[in-house]
Order: structure tokens, then sequence, then C-alpha cells
């Protein structure tokens, strides 16, 4: 099976760190990163939604900085790499609190993977949550539409993409958990691209 890219992710943040510069103070020992590679898309599907939402929460906070906000928009772009390395390089970008953000929740969310039973998972019903998440969107803030469905690689293109991502993780934090996890299990998966291409076929 060919990991997954959270689970790549995931080995991303648990690998010992590439530089000095980098200092994730989070206890990895319960972490085998072998095990999480070998488990591909399982990690994701068995972690509890509390270390979903944790996860869910690492992006908002990073969202809501703008030089972090563009690192990782960059993860989302159409012609991206998504690979170990690039994982890597975006979290790199990052600022210490974010950094650690992010190690801490993807711990969480690989310790209860690899442990935890598969968790009930609807994809019809996630799609549904970032379905209304965009229409809200759409009504709160002029051009999220389009910068949701542009696909040019123009540094216009990237930065609206880059504004409606963060806009629709703000409309999803006031979504409960329940929705917020299911919309961010589906996004790991498949990434935001898909939603706009969802939202503007009707």
């Amino acid at each position: 099976m060919r990991p997954t890219r959270a689970a790549l992710l995931l080995a991303a943040l648990l690998a010992p760190a590439a530089a000095p510069a980098q200092q994730y103070e989070i206890d990895l020992s319960r972490i085998d990163a072998a095990a999480v590679l070998s488990t591909g898309g399982d990690v994701l599907r068995r972690a509890s939604a509390p270390a979903v939402d944790e996860l869910f929460q690492a992006v908002l906070h990073a969202s809501r900085q703008p030089h972090e906000a563009r690192a990782l928009c960059a993860l989302f772009e159409p012609d991206a790499r998504r690979d170990l390395a690039a994982f890597q390089r975006t979290v790199d970008r990052l600022g210490p609190d974010s950094r650690n953000r992010f190690a801490s929740a993807f711990v969480n969310v690989a310790a209860s993977g690899l442990q935890g039973q598969p968790q009930a998972y609807d994809t019809a019903a996630a799609q549904q949550v970032l379905r209304a998440a965009a229409v809200t969107a759409t009504l709160l803030h002029d051009g999220f539409m389009l910068g949701m469905t542009a696909t040019g690689t123009d540094a216009d293109s990237r930065e609206a993409r880059c504004r409606s991502f963060r806009q629709m993780v703000d409309v999803l934090n006031d979504q409960p958990q329940p929705q917020r996890v299911l919309a961010t299990r589906w996004l790991l998966n498949e990434g935001l691209t898909l939603v706009a291409g969802d939202n503007a076929s009707g």
C-alpha cells in the first residue's frame, strides 16, 4: 500500500530533526514512525475525534498568521509536491508555537490511530459539511468562491486560493466538533481543491 499524504506528514513530523533549528518539545517515545507509514490511511481512520480536532485547531491557529498561512496553503496548490520533504519544509516555515502545535497534534493522531479501532466515517456527510461551510463562507466573504475555484498559477490566483482556504477554516471552526472532525478527515485525504470542484459542479 502506498503511504497516504496524512501518513507522510505524520512521518515528517515524527522524523528526527534535520537541523538544530527544529526543536519540537514533544515526547515522541510512544510513536513508531515505521508503523505509521505501514498502516497508511488506517492511522487517520482510527485516530480519535479529539486527536483529529486538535490537528484542526493547529491548522486554524497557523492559518491566522499570514506568513504561516502561506506555507500551509502551498501544500494545497494544484502543482504542489506533497512528498515527505515538502511537508517537512512546510513545518520548518512555521513559528515555534505552531511547530509544537502540529507536532503535538500529529503525535496524538498517530498514537490514537495506531492503538484505536476504525472510527465511524461517512464520506457523503463530510462533503455535506464542507459544502455547507462553503455556502456560509460565500455569504460572509466577497470573492470566496472565486478564490476557491481559481486555477491559475500566478501570484494573484495563489493568494486568492489561500484567502479562501483561511476563510473556510474559520467557518469550520464554528461547527460542532463532530462536523469539524468529518471535514478534517476528508480534507487530509482529498485536499481542498476537490471541495471547489464539488461546489462548482453544484
